[in-house]
């Protein structure tokens, strides 16, 4: 289908590809992974045609069509939702512009006439007279509703534009489809949607993301970026970290009976197609796990950061009570009326429709924000350490190293020794000479990274995160996940990150302009309650 052949990518003399030779087949989806500069978008650029590769070759399979996810939004700012969505396939809209030019002659010749049956041959062979219709199907499919069809892309907000390039992307059945960050600005129901839709397509995927859920919903194959290479493997993304890791720790057992290795692969592989088969991945598409062989599974050069969340203290009963707190923000009512009580050892995921409410809350309860109604407390025996979503105030005084950025928020003497803060750099591996860089030469992920130091460092037994996910590249993002999970203490998080949300929440606080929804329930039952749907849907009105 697709085939990369001999193919070199060098920026000076960083070598970002080295001789990559691979193909993508029918049928199966393929998720991207690396570390952060490993090269993934760079790859979808060039298997796409937008860049060049400086030497090798990429090729389609002659009378295929490929479609890419469009990551600029304002492209089609001039043309119609309608328009916008069948420009996704090239040909066929050029066709339609074409005939349409051809009826609107006025003085419509006999030649005219034989070159419209032509085209209209063409047009009907390609499903041409059905294409209005297909694509405000998939249009509503994804959530625009049809009074917005005919409305100038300029004319849609931020959000709803995502959703049409999404819809324009897979206008018309492409045989490779190539997507980047698909789930980015998607409401938790267009990614359910786009999940099931591509479990159960029968084309080509090659689709980067850091949304685990999503890989591990719709990827048949994980390739893997390494060393400059690309390898495939067998199954979703959760059974490559996995399957890694068995495999980086049997490296490690020097000692251990080769037999005794391969009857713990053959087990692990045994256990996960077993769940894997209750997915609706697995019985939509062929059960590529029960295919595997132990020689697959390979060990991953993947570093992955020590988080670890210790407290000072264990809290007491009392951690926070809120009151009817309120927050307007330029006439807009972000929240109203929210009340709850938080009670020791809650994992919250906190929730909204706007995303602007969930920032405004957390701003609020960490003191960043004195401007609202209501009241909040916190319990006297309670410390709180917070993840901004924005944390851009906290590198301010860009000419500090790393060491002495984090030697601000020491406490103690002892805490402000170079060899300490060395070893919470370390953890979150800023190493050797990279814990004496300088904050601006910082990337977004590597902020977060200080942050997430400097929250270890404080030992606090509540922890505030806003979208921690952000700017992480799927190591750190696994490895914050499996430390909250494993933090004793109480926690409260915003996430787009489905398994992070998932993974983490035994309660869900959702904050409305009109009040508040609390259950003890997980995400994925909380959004599958047709009764907190109605509920919601009368809070938001």
């Amino acid at each position: 289908m697709l085939t990369v052949s001999n193919l070199s990518v060098q920026f000076g003399k960083r070598v970002l590809f080295d001789e990559v030779n691979t193909i993508f087949t029918q049928g199966n989806c393929y998720g991207i992974i690396g570390a952060n500069g490993s090269g993934k978008s760079t790859f979808l650029k060039i298997i796409s045609g937008k860049m060049d590769p400086t030497s090798g070759s990429v090729s389609l399979e002659k009378g295929k069509r490929m479609s890419v996810l469009e990551q600029d939004h304002f492209k089609f700012d001039d043309y119609t939702v309608l328009d916008t969505v069948m420009m996704g396939n090239k040909e066929l809209y050029q066709l339609k512009k074409d005939l349409d030019a051809i009826y609107a002659k006025e003085d419509f010749t006999e030649e005219d006439g034989v070159k419209a049956g032509e085209l209209g041959s063409k047009f009907e062979e390609m499903g041409g007279w059905n294409a209005e219709s297909d694509a405000a199907t998939l249009l509503s499919s994804v959530g625009i509703k049809e009074e917005m069809h005919s409305m100038l892309m300029k004319d849609i907000d931020a959000k709803a534009k995502v959703r049409v390039l999404l819809a324009q992307a897979l206008f018309g059945n492409p045989d490779v489809l190539i997507m980047d960050e698909p789930t980015n600005d998607l409401d938790y129901e267009t990614i359910a949607w786009l999940e099931n839709f591509l479990a159960n397509y029968k084309n080509t995927v090659i689709v980067v993301s850091h949304d685990r859920h999503f890989l591990d919903a719709v990827c048949t194959h994980i390739s893997d970026i390494d060393y400059g290479k690309i390898n495939h493997y067998s199954g979703n993304y959760s059974f490559w970290y996995e399957s890694s890791q068995l495999a980086a720790k049997q490296r490690a057992q020097q000692n251990k009976k080769a037999e005794e290795k391969k009857k713990e692969l053959e087990e692990f592989i045994r256990r996960f197609s077993a769940n894997v088969a209750k997915s609706k991945q697995a019985t939509s598409r062929k059960k590529m796990i029960e295919k595997l062989n132990i020689e697959d599974i390979k060990p991953s050069s993947r570093r992955y950061p020590a988080i670890i969340f210790d407290r000072d203290r264990e809290a007491g009963d009392q951690i926070l009570n809120v009151e009817d707190l309120g927050k307007t923000n330029e006439g807009e009512v972000l929240f109203d009326k929210i009340t709850f009580n938080l009670t020791k050892g809650d994992k919250v995921v906190v929730i909204s429709k706007n995303s602007k409410a969930v920032t405004a809350f957390f701003n609020v309860i960490a003191g960043e924000d004195s401007d609202y109604t209501g009241k909040y407390e916190w319990g006297v025996t309670t410390t709180q350490s917070y993840l901004p979503l924005d944390n851009s105030g906290y590198f301010k005084d860009d000419d500090l190293t790393l060491v002495d950025w984090l030697r601000q928020y020491a406490q103690t003497e002892q805490e402000r020794e170079e060899v300490h803060l060395r070893g919470f750099l370390g953890k979150m591996i800023f190493s050797g000479e990279e814990a004496l860089k300088k904050c601006t030469v910082l990337s977004g992920g590597e902020k977060v990274r200080c942050m997430l130091s400097k929250m270890m460092m404080k030992r606090a037994n509540v922890l505030l995160f806003d979208e921690p996910t952000n700017h992480l590249d799927l190591e750190s993002i696994q490895a914050l996940n499996n430390s909250i999970i494993n933090f004793k203490g109480t926690v409260l998080l915003s996430t787009h990150d489905h398994e992070f949300a998932q993974t983490v929440g035994n309660r869900i606080i959702e904050i409305t302009p009109k009040g508040v929804i609390d259950r003890y329930m997980t995400f994925e039952e909380y959004h599958a309650d047709p009764k907190i749907k109605e509920l919601r849907d009368k809070m938001y009105r």
